[in-house]
């Protein structure tokens, strides 16, 4: 009898609160929260989550419990939002950081491919004439030396990656002063800028395996910075991670 009386009272307390327990107070403070809401400042979607969040669960219900374990705080609900609304802040920021390279690294002529150099007074020429901020780079060659067909296609590479550096090639005997480039000293590279030679480098290839490729070549221009940076296509890739969020 007793025990049926205090069942009794527990149920009618039960039917006073909607929630009881520690998770059920907060349950209370979020529906209270609800409702206290100036129904003009919450957006729909706010409202609905906060809704969902405040009314009670039958925890025996497979979508009571899914919802149940989704349940999140006012507080968690604005961080999220908040986290948002920095992750799109700091994409625009590198956004911003990329076209500003992206312009840095463009600025100047481009090239993109090997000159072959036919004369001696276009040599001159080139060199002379050339813009101040531009970086050239001669491959002194001839049919038939070891290494010099090798390095004209480590060229043609590099040319594609360093469209601001001017690379040019042109034989030995067009020079003009063939006697100064013998086969001793092939392949020559001669590196200038504003009309001036900064580098020279006889028979280069004795640096390299007696394999090599344009990345052993652009290793060893980089080792006497005689390279830019390299021109980066991370803006595309940035371009690419928004277009799949």
């Amino acid at each position: 009898m007793e025990e049926a009386k205090s069942r009794s009272l527990e149920e009618d307390f039960e039917g006073q609160a909607t929630h009881t327990g520690p998770k059920g107070v907060i349950n209370d403070w979020r529906k209270f929260k609800l409702e206290s809401e100036d129904s003009d400042s919450v957006p729909p979607s706010k409202k609905e989550i906060l809704r969902q969040m405040s009314s009670p669960q039958n925890r025996d219900d497979k979508d009571s419990k899914e919802r149940f374990s989704r349940k999140m705080s006012i507080q968690e609900y604005e961080l999220i939002h908040r986290d948002k609304e920095d992750e799109n802040c700091l994409r625009k920021y590198r956004r911003q950081c990329m076209q500003d390279m992206h312009q840095k690294l463009s600025f100047g002529p481009r090239y993109g491919f090997v000159y072959e150099l036919e004369t001696g007074e276009q040599f001159l020429e080139t060199i002379e004439k050339e813009q101040k901020i531009t970086t050239i780079v001669v491959h002194i060659y001839e049919d038939g030396i070891k290494g010099c067909d090798a390095l004209n296609s480590s060229f043609t590479c590099l040319a594609a990656e360093y469209p601001m550096v001017k690379f040019c090639k042109i034989k030995a005997s067009n020079t003009g002063a063939g006697d100064r480039f013998s086969s001793d000293v092939l392949p020559t590279l001669l590196v200038y800028k504003g009309g001036e030679l900064i580098s020279n480098f006889i028979s280069v290839t004795e640096q390299f395996t007696e394999e090599f490729f344009a990345g052993d070549v652009e290793s060893f221009l980089n080792e006497y910075g005689l390279l830019p940076e390299r021109e980066i296509h991370a803006l595309d890739q940035i371009n690419m991670e928004e277009d799949t969020e």
